[in-house]
């Protein structure tokens, strides 16, 4: 038995799933003022009538980290930044103190120039007198050699938690990504582990004794210890569940365009061939550009109850959603309100849903009923001009997807394929649109939730192998180890397939879930003067986003 929750902005969906069907639901409204209380509320629901003894893991999907950073509410991060020759400091600088530290070491790994030790005791006395708790220490090509950042790590420990570290968070090579996503990883940290730490009480005091899984923005999971050391990584797991969910749902092998339409917000999504369009660097959250690998997503402000407005003579809807809808109490008319007036909802009160689309209709001189199909028009309108607008910038580009870089490929959508709450009412509306089958599976309301519960474990790891130093390296797994000159790309397949298995396994995956394989490999010849003296080995495998097991579900076309 799994549960899947996942924390949307204006509702908590969550679904209890056993031997592959759904055997409860539930949706409850998002307080914003107290997440925990509102996932709580929603489990506790979710639980009556159930034998608890028989839940095999929680799959959680949470905003908590997502909206610390865009609603400015993270914890003050010093940071201290070695960022080498050639590179200038200023928009490095995303902390609320930045410490540029001297020293350096190659693209090699070879230390050239130590840092200072007086630079890291101005860093402490600075970080002290400005109450700075969380730190982040990056070094520019740690993922290469880590001692510099390790050596500072352990002086600032016995003052400051937590500590993050560049080479930990990616063994990718992107100093300046490196740098805002180490910021970020300490700035949710404590916000996300007060969350996880009720999250556990919690469900402990009900007697739940089942493992708990967050998730990622690639679509995989990882358990909550992982998640409480890399929190950075839970940014943007809400798409992320309406992407697996969907996959669950309404699966397929073609171009397809994926909308997961709620009451806040749009997201947006691609197929190639019935896989996730990818982002191929990381996503950017706010105004920092990170190395936390996703699937690709895009959110507009457009969702069942976004407000609405009249702007010289044209509806206008959204981006803000300004509280309910005008039947609920809300001080604005929204689409739900046009759903309830035009009778495809069936909730609130119905007069004043009428009401507010009296009012527009005076401002435009058309009758309430015109006005409400008019703001669904509208919202399929603006949704197929985002799409398309996404798709001529995608097609001008390579494809990346999360099996390989595709040259040449241009998406042609066959279907749309959407969920969330108002699917089944626009899903004709969006078909007219674009010209295309519109899908949407029998569960669509809870879609998320589904995505949330069956999504497995994921991880990514990053081999370089140097035989002319005798060093093999995966930065994400903090390993440094030696090996001998006759090292081959042989041997360093079979290495990246076993620790990539291991860090599965660590993060909560069953062995016969895993689907592991080696996405990029490299291997020339390093040479100095007129001799070659060893191998550059490069290898990156991964443990690709997948369903635990199909969901047996019914689906409306």
């Amino acid at each position: 038995m799994i549960i899947g929750l996942d924390m949307g902005g204006t509702n908590v969906d969550g679904v209890i799933i056993e031997n592959g069907r759904i055997i409860n639901r539930v949706k409850k409204t998002t307080n914003r003022n107290d997440l925990f209380d509102s996932i709580w509320a929603a489990l506790k629901e979710l639980l009556i009538g159930i034998d608890r003894s028989k839940i095999d893991r929680i799959n959680l999907s949470t905003t908590i980290s997502t909206n610390a950073i865009v609603e400015n509410k993270t914890d003050p991060v010093g940071m201290i930044i070695q960022p080498g020759p050639g590179i200038p400091c200023d928009f490095l600088a995303c902390g609320d103190e930045n410490i540029f530290i001297s020293g350096y070491i190659d693209h090699r790994g070879e230390i050239i120039e130590h840092f200072k030790q007086e630079e890291i005791e101005k860093a402490i006395k600075l970080f002290r007198e400005k109450n700075i708790k969380s730190c982040g220490v990056v070094t520019k090509f740690s993922t290469r050699n880590p001692k510099f950042e390790k050596d500072i790590k352990e002086i600032l420990e016995k003052d400051f938690f937590p500590i993050s570290m560049g080479h930990t968070v990616s063994g990718k090579l992107n100093f300046p990504r490196r740098v805002y996503t180490t910021y970020l990883n300490s700035a949710v940290h404590n916000t996300f582990n007060e969350f996880s730490r009720s999250i556990k009480e919690s469900l402990y005091q009900e007697g739940i004794d089942a493992p708990i899984f967050i998730l990622k923005a690639d679509g995989g999971t990882m358990n909550i210890s992982t998640a409480e050391e890399r929190p950075v990584e839970t940014i943007l797991s809400g798409p992320a569940a309406s992407f697996m969910g969907m996959n669950a749902m309404v699966p397929t092998n073609e171009d397809a365009i994926l909308l997961d339409i709620g009451g806040t917000t749009t997201d947006i999504f691609f197929l190639v061939d019935g896989v996730p369009l990818f982002e191929p660097l990381g996503i950017k959250i706010d105004r920092y550009k990170t190395l936390v690998r996703a699937i690709y997503s895009v959110s507009i402000g457009l969702g069942g109850d976004s407000s609405i407005n009249i702007e010289n003579g044209q509806i206008k809807i959204g981006p803000l959603r300004e509280g309910k809808p005008y039947a609920f109490g809300g001080p604005k008319p929204t689409p739900t309100d046009a759903m309830i007036t035009l009778g495809l909802m069936n909730t609130g009160n119905r007069k004043k849903a009428y009401d507010s689309m009296v009012s527009l209709g005076r401002e435009l001189n058309i009758s309430p009923e015109e006005v409400a199909q008019l703001i669904l028009d509208t919202m399929g309108d603006i949704t197929k001009d985002k799409v398309e607008e996404l798709l001529a910038d995608i097609n001008s580009h390579p494809v990346y997807t999360i099996k390989e870089l595709l040259y040449g490929k241009k998406i042609e959508p066959k279907v749309v394929n959407v969920i969330g709450g108002p699917a089944k009412i626009l899903a004709p509306i969006l078909e007219r649109k674009f010209n295309l089958p519109c899908c949407f599976p029998k569960d669509y309301h809870v879609a998320n939730a589904v995505g949330a519960a069956l999504a497995k474990p994921t991880t990514e790891i990053n081999m370089l192998v140097n035989t002319s130093k005798g060093i093999l390296s995966v930065p994400e797994l903090e390993l440094f180890e030696k090996i001998d000159r006759t090292f081959t790309i042989d041997k360093a397949r079979r290495k990246a397939m076993e620790l990539i298995r291991e860090s599965a396994l660590s993060l909560g995956a069953i062995n016969e879930e895993i689907e592991a394989e080696i996405v990029e490999e490299s291997s020339f010849n390093m040479v100095r003067g007129f001799y070659t003296t060893g191998k550059n080995i490069r290898i990156k495998a991964q443990v690709k986003p997948g369903l635990i097991f199909e969901l047996r579900s019914d689906i409306n076309d």
